[in-house]
């Protein structure tokens, strides 16, 4: 029996987790007869340390953003070499832990949905103290420093330009790379049909998994917008859907974290757009069902590279604070021509796909 080990980072729900998962359902449902295994890697080397990081990260972005987005600028997102010298710390705290479970694993393919798995499985492909294949799958739309690369076997990426940059910027072999995008659960991909277009809009609104962002602040502004109806995903934050209930706001209406894949489909299949964080997988499942994509705010770090890309390709719209959300948000959706480009600028960026991530590690796997 053959095995794939999925190495996530962290416990908390994430992008990372979604993507191995979703490609752990796809590949089980498919060929049984493979294992998939994951295993977050700082809970296997100690899971107070993972506890302890996982609830820093935490309040490091909810009380000291940009105290955080200087770090992470600094680790992840200076030239590659830099990036891996202020790694080295970490190589000698962590690497004979990720030699030792790729030992005790022993798998035929191992997939780094996290950077950090990545750096480590690299290092260790490099002294050739491993010798399995390796993919990375990349969860942002780019691709921070921190990521292995000269021990990667396989490039899984989101978008074309990505590709570019690796052949271009790190000479990796183009047979290397692959654009899927974002990888998401299978009952995203059947897309919808275009929205209603009359009032009043369904609007899903996302504060990720967590429910983080301004999303209190954005919807003190469309308190009075009944041109919309609006579903606001809390995430694990209960102060929010308790505030949120207590407005007693009809076309106002919070839900808490929302676990099942299909209840979220069902969401997407309601909505005529979705107002979000950027997020790699949030952004790629409303992506899928070809929804407008419109953005409330970003966290430090990631999604504030991810609104940049996404803004750049003309896949969403930033909200702006300083004008009225209802005015810029009925341009779009009252607007049958814009919408139209919309869903055009949707179908190019699907069309630029070249696999299936899960596909390709059953051809790998062959």
């Amino acid at each position: 029996m053959q095995k794939v080990l999925f190495l996530p980072l962290l416990q908390m729900a994430s992008g990372h987790h979604q993507v191995a998962d979703a490609l752990i359902c796809s590949l089980e449902k498919r060929a049984p007869e493979i294992l998939c295994k994951k295993i977050e890697f700082l809970s296997y080397v100690n899971e107070r340390i993972e506890k302890m990081v996982t609830r820093t990260y935490m309040k490091w972005i909810y009380y000291a953003p940009q105290a955080y987005e200087q770090t992470y600028k600094h680790f992840a997102c200076k030239s590659s070499h830099a990036g891996n010298y202020q790694l080295q710390w970490y190589e000698r705290l962590f690497e004979k832990k990720m030699e030792q479970l790729l030992e005790e694993e022993q798998p035929d393919l191992i997939v780094c949905t996290h950077a950090f798995p990545s750096f480590l499985v690299s290092r260790l492909k490099e002294k050739q103290k491993i010798f399995t294949p390796v993919i990375n799958i990349y969860t942002d739309f780019f691709i921070n420093n921190i990521w292995g690369r000269s021990g990667i076997d396989y490039h899984f990426v989101p978008t074309s330009l990505l590709k570019e940059e690796l052949m271009g910027k790190y000479n990796i072999a183009g047979e290397q790379i692959y654009v899927t995008g974002i990888p998401v659960d299978e009952c995203f991909e059947k897309g919808k049909k275009h929205a209603n277009s009359f009032p009043p809009y369904p609007i899903l609104i996302s504060g990720g998994s967590n429910g983080l962002g301004d999303i209190r602040l954005l919807l003190q502004k469309l308190k009075h917008a009944t041109d919309f109806h609006f579903i606001v995903l809390c995430g694990k934050n209960e102060k929010l859907v308790q505030s949120l209930t207590s407005w007693g706001v009809k076309h106002i209406q919070p839900f808490p974290f929302v676990s099942s894949r299909k209840e979220m489909n069902r969401l997407y299949e309601w909505a005529a757009a979705v107002i979000t964080k950027p997020g790699g997988i949030t952004v790629s499942e409303a992506l899928c069902k070809n929804l407008p994509i419109f953005i409330h705010s970003a966290l430090p770090g990631q999604e504030e590279v991810n609104l940049h890309y996404l803004v750049s390709q003309q896949l969403a719209q930033q909200l702006d604070p300083a004008s009225s959300y209802e005015k810029q948000l009925l341009n779009i959706l009252n607007n049958k021509q814009e919408r139209n480009h919309w869903h055009h600028r949707i179908h190019t960026y699907h069309k630029s796909k070249e696999a299936v991530a899960w596909q390709k590690i059953l051809d790998l796997l062959k």
